[in-house]
């Protein structure tokens, strides 16, 4: 079952975090969001009551009217990577991200992986930020024409 984190599952969060990078980076990053008020959303999926897997979707500020959030980190515990988890927190982030009012979402993520769900170095071409031009870069409109003009974005001071 996806459902949004609660409280409760911020220490399972930052296990499988750890365990997902290998290193504590990503979980303290996620820590550093929520405690300086970055967060949008978060979505935790639940198996039988365990968190087993999280995504994280934090504010982006940009010189447009449109809301742009990152997509940014998520993790699923390392025994049960490639069985469905990520896919299923991606697909529903999306809609959540939709809800939330969303025009665009972007993510620094695996060029092999995130395009399975529409998001593309194309679509993030002008968006100006201080991880452009990467292949690890890309953007999905959620609304048609979103990303049509250039935009600039910042990320909030916990990426460093």
């Amino acid at each position: 079952m996806i459902r949004h984190a609660k409280p409760a599952d911020h220490a399972a969060i930052r296990e499988i975090t750890i365990a997902a990078f290998g290193k504590p980076d990503e979980a303290d990053l996620v820590e550093r969001l929520r405690a300086d008020g970055d967060k949008v959303f978060e979505l935790v999926a639940d198996e039988d009551g365990a968190v087993v897997g999280h995504i994280f979707y934090s504010r982006l500020w940009a010189d447009s009217v449109n809301m742009y959030a990152a997509l940014a980190p998520m993790a699923v515990r390392p025994d049960l990577q490639k069985s469905g988890i990520g896919s299923r927190l991606v697909k529903a982030s999306l809609d959540t991200a939709r809800e939330f009012g969303t025009h665009a979402v972007i993510v620094l993520g695996h060029p092999a992986y995130y395009p399975r769900f529409g998001f593309t170095a194309e679509a993030a071409a002008k968006v100006k930020a201080p991880y452009s031009g990467s292949p690890a870069f890309m953007a999905l409109e959620i609304e048609d024409g979103a990303l049509a003009e250039p935009v600039l974005v910042a990320y909030p001071d916990a990426f460093g």
